[in-house]
This record gives structure tokens, sequence and C-alpha cells, in this order.
């Protein structure tokens, strides 16, 4: 079993070189390579979570050379279980960019490009999860990153670059901290090895072991989105297309809080800085769902509730009790599935009506009632509406919180209450403007033509926002017959709204709505679970026995 530990990340980095291979020569066939090993990478790491929970750690040391000289991968009841999520979203994800054709209109490229980066950003994502050092760790994180880069400025639109290019500055920025604080911990302990650094780390002054923490957690928290170093996000994630914005939301911020809850467990046990991570909660979930509530456009919103909630997961590890960590954990896989949920029912909205700003669409419950069914269910889990996983996770964190007794504590689990309230009022909002009112007077036509190859005008309001009857429409607007053309593409091709969206794209947002409501109805497998899991973090001694063999 221990050899299945490396191929969650070895598949897809294959799959990538058979990808770039075919280039557009085979599209199918390229498509046909990402399913099957996105497939195989879920059934994987359904595998090693079950092996993880029966038997323990389980470790490889590539090459046979042991820690520290070797490259050791740890697959334990956390990973297992951050691996199984993310491939699950990942396949729902790659499914739906399928069939909204987004990997298939590469003419003005040699080869397509977003087939290749999608693999590659899976394999850094397993690796981060798998890392068993930290030299290996950051490997992931750059293997994820540069991929990210890809995915973010395809198609090469001014509000693209512009954005990607904040998020190139910010990831450089973490990348080049994470390695100062590697090479600091490197020249304190002699090794980046977690099971190695467990043991060495409590033997140094107590000032170097918090400034290394320190700069691990800032790391980590640009990673993750914490406030206040989450200013980036809402600018960077809402310009790229549906399936990106939803991985990206979903999953890349959760490495982040994945990696805090490996150091903060494993290295720097004793909860020295549990004052600060619970004040950058609260203040994540104030901020993050005060901007949600000022936002008219989809994405920004939800973008917003992103940081708003990942206050939620800072919240259970400033916390730092086995309550807290187990209804942390709960809450990261919740909010990976609900977040890529909403996102992707956000494209499908912006596909139907040609926008996602709220006050230029309205009267889907009746023109598109399967697409607001779609929208309700995550929405109302995301506000932790009973009996909803969403529900489960925040009760578990507060219910830690009260147990905890402290000041911050409970400040957090007030907080806490009140940002999951103004949560639903934001939903609330979004259903009543994009669903439940007439539509407005200035909403697209099924039919009409919303984006072009032309980005001369290189303005941030180009593209699907530029809808017939506002004012902002091009010169002469134009139109073809419905349903024609498949999505809005990654290279900037054109856009034709339609009431018949494509059946790919509906089912796998109906498969990410099902995964989550998974969550709900398996709550007390799952919450055995990582009660199991936080209770393994706090004894450190099994992964260190798994890993040094001792």
């Amino acid at each position: 079993m221990n050899a299945l530990v490396p191929l969650p990340v070895l598949l897809p980095l294959c799959a990538t070189g058979l990808s770039l291979a075919f280039g557009t020569r085979l599209k199918h066939f390229q498509r046909f390579i990402s399913v099957v090993v996105l497939s195989a990478v879920l059934a994987l790491s359904v595998a090693l979570m079950i092996a993880a929970d029966t038997r323990g750690p389980l470790t490889v040391d590539l090459g046979d050379f042991a820690p520290p000289l070797g490259i050791t991968l740890v697959a334990d009841r956390l990973s297992g279980l951050m691996l199984t999520v993310s491939s699950a979203v990942t396949l729902c994800v790659l499914v739906y960019s399928i069939g909204q054709g987004m990997a298939d209109r590469d003419e003005e490229t040699p080869v397509a490009v977003f087939h290749p980066a999608y693999l590659i950003l899976v394999a850094g994502v397993s690796c981060t999860f798998l890392a068993g050092d930290l030299v290996n760790l950051y490997v992931g994180f750059e293997i994820m990153l540069v991929a990210s880069f890809v995915l973010l400025t395809l198609g090469g639109t001014g509000p693209r670059v512009r954005a990607g290019s904040t998020y190139v500055i910010i990831s450089l920025f973490s990348s080049m901290l994470f390695l100062t604080a590697i090479a600091m911990t490197y020249a304190a302990a002699g090794t980046a090895n977690f099971a190695q650094l467990a043991g060495r780390l409590g033997e140094l002054p107590l000032g170097v072991q918090t400034l290394i923490q320190a700069m691990l957690l800032t790391v980590f928290a640009i990673k993750a989105a914490v406030f206040p170093l989450a200013a980036w996000l809402p600018d960077s994630y809402p310009t790229a297309p549906a399936p990106v914005t939803a991985v990206f939301a979903g999953l890349l911020t959760k490495v982040g809080i994945y990696c805090m809850l490996r150091t903060e467990t494993l290295l720097f046990p004793g909860n020295r800085l549990g004052d600060l991570l619970m004040a950058a909660a609260l203040a994540s979930m104030t901020i993050g769902i005060l901007g949600a509530v000022a936002q008219t456009d989809l994405k920004r919103l939800l973008s917003f509730t992103l940081i708003s909630h990942i206050g939620y997961m800072v919240f259970g590890i400033g916390l730092a009790s086995r309550d807290a960590y187990g209804g942390a954990i709960v809450y990261v896989a919740h909010h990976i599935t609900v977040q890529t949920t909403l996102f992707l029912v956000a494209g499908l909205i912006e596909r139907r009506t040609g926008t996602t700003e709220l006050t230029r669409i309205g009267g889907l419950a009746r023109a598109a009632p399967v697409l607001a069914v779609l929208f309700f269910v995550p929405a109302m889990n995301l506000a932790g509406i009973p009996p909803l996983s969403g529900f489960i996770g925040k009760l578990g964190l507060m219910r830690a919180g009260v147990a905890d007794g402290g000041v911050w504590a409970w400040i957090l689990v007030v907080g806490s209450a009140a940002a999951s309230l103004l949560t639903l009022y934001v939903m609330a909002k979004v259903w009543n403007l994009a669903f439940w009112r007439a539509a407005p007077p200035g909403q697209a036509a099924d039919g009409t033509l919303l984006e072009s190859d032309d980005d001369s005008g290189d303005d941030a309001d180009a593209g699907p926002d530029r809808i017939p009857g506002t004012g902002d429409e091009p010169a002469v607007p134009r139109h073809q017959p419905a349903g024609l053309a498949v999505a809005a593409t990654l290279h900037g091709h054109a856009v034709t709204t339609t009431t018949r969206l494509p059946k790919p794209m509906t089912a796998a947002t109906a498969a990410a709505v099902a995964l989550g409501l998974a969550f709900t109805v398996l709550a007390g497998p799952l919450t055995s679970y990582t009660d199991r899991t936080a209770a393994e973090l706090l004894a450190r001694s099994p992964y260190i026995e798994a890993v040094l063999g001792r």
C-alpha cells in the first residue's frame, strides 16, 4: 500500500507529458487522458485515506534514501481526506470545463495548454498534501503556482493579465519569504524533515522558535488569504473563467490552511500564537463578510465570502484543542466543495445571462429552475442552515470555543454567529436579485453575442459585462442564433447567451452539489473520522514513528 503514496503526484505529471505530446491534434484523446487520470487519482486518494485510517500513516522514502537526505512522502488521515476531497472537486471542475469547451479552441496557440496546466496544478496540490518536509512542501507550492499563473492569464485579456500580475507579485513575495524561513529552519535545526523537526525545534531558544513559526504562518496566511494578507484575492480570482476561479477559490486557499494545520500541530505544539491567530480569524470573518455585503457582482461577492469563511478555519487552529481541530477539518472539507460549487454556478449564470452583475439579471427562478436549485442548496450550506454540513462544522467550532472559555474564544463564538447570519443575508440578497425578482429590462436576450476576440479596448468592463440596452454595448451589437457558441472560452473567443446550458456543465455542478450534500448525509462517519484525525495530529507520535521508524 505504501507504493501508492507517490501516485497522486506522478500520474498527473505523466499525463501532462502525454497531453502536451498530443496537443491540439487529438483533442478528444487529450480530454480522455485528463478525465481518466483524475478519476484514477480520486480512487487512489480514497484508498490512501482508508488505509491511513486503518493502518496508520503511510510513508515512502523516494530513492530509498532515509531522511533527512531523501524525499519523504507521507499519507496520514489529514492528507488522505484532503487528497480525496480535492480530487473529487478537481474532477468535477474538469468535466465542467470540458462542457464549456475551454480547452477545445486553441487555434491561436501551438498546444492546448489548459489540460497540461490543469494536470500540473493537480500534481502540485497533491505534492503539498503528501510532502514530508519543508523543501518538498515548497516544491509543491511552486508546481501549483506555476500552473496557476498560466490558468489565471489564459486568453491574455487586459483584466486577466492585470489580475495575474498582482497574483504573481504576491506569490513571488510569499515564495521568497518561504525560502528564507526554510533556510533559517535548516540553519537552526539541521534538517527540514517534519518528523525530525518535531523533535529538534523544541530544543531551540524560544525566540528562534517563535520567529520561524511567525514566518511560516505569514507565508501560509498569504496563501490562505487570511486578513490582512488577503487584499490580492478579490481582484485576482473574479477575472478568470469560471472553472479556473472555482478551483482556485475552493482549493488553493485551503492548501494554506492545510499547511497551518500541519505545522502548528507537528512543529509548534503549545499554541504560543493562538491569540494572534484568533484575532486574524475575527478580522477575516468581519472584513470579509462586510465586503461581501457591499458587492453587487456575484464573483466578487463570493470572493469576499471566501475570505470571511477562511476565518472559521483559522479560529479552529487558534483554539488548538481536539474538538477545535476536528471542527476546522470538517469545515475545510465542507468549504472546498461548497465554495467551488458556488463559483461553478456563477459560471452557469454568466453563460445564461451574460453577466454576474446582480443589478443586471433577474427572473432566473422561473426561467431556469434547475439553475436556481443548484444555487440555493450550496448557498444555504455556506450560510450554515441546519442540518447541512456548514452548520455541522460551525457548530463544532462554536462548541470548542465555548469549551475553551477564554475571552478570545467567546469573542470568536459571537463573531462566528454574526458572520454566519450576514452570510445568510448575502445569499438571500443574491437569491432575491438574480432569481426571485423579475428580469430587468437590460438583461441580455437569448442568443446575444457578448464577447469577441477583439481586446483593443482593454478595459475591465470588456467581455461578458457588455450588455445591450445598458449603454455599455459595442457600437454595433452583434447576434447569433441561440446555442451555437459552446461557451466563453479561455482564449477570448465569442460568447453567446443561451437557455440550453451544456449538459456536462450542469451535470458537473450537480455532482459538486451532491458531494456537499454527502457530507451532510455522512455527517456521523465524517465527524468521527475528523475526530480521529485531530487526535492523531495532537499525538504527533504516529506521524514521527511512521517516518523515522521508531
